[in-house]
């Protein structure tokens, strides 16, 4: 089966976020006004398994062994069949 999975990886809470801080700062002086700006990643891999939990499991340790730092960041998987 072919699967795709969504992966969103943010900051963990309470982690400096300095780009998300820049464009607030900026957005500020073109008059925009914020209460808060996070900056997230979302990577969109394709893949083929012989099942969804298969699928996801291994989209979990590429996050883990690579792809996210889970010192500092969280991340969710969307995983859908193609």
């Amino acid at each position: 089966m072919q699967y795709r999975a969504e992966v969103t990886i943010e900051r963990k809470s309470g982690m400096l976020d300095p780009e998300g801080t820049t464009i607030k700062r900026a957005l500020e002086h073109l008059g925009y006004h914020t209460n808060d700006i996070k900056t997230s990643k979302r990577y969109i891999i394709d893949l083929e398994e012989e099942s969804a939990e298969l699928a996801e499991t291994k989209v979990d340790e590429m996050c883990q062994k690579l792809i996210a730092n889970p010192m500092i960041h969280n991340y969710t998987i969307d995983l859908r069949e193609v």
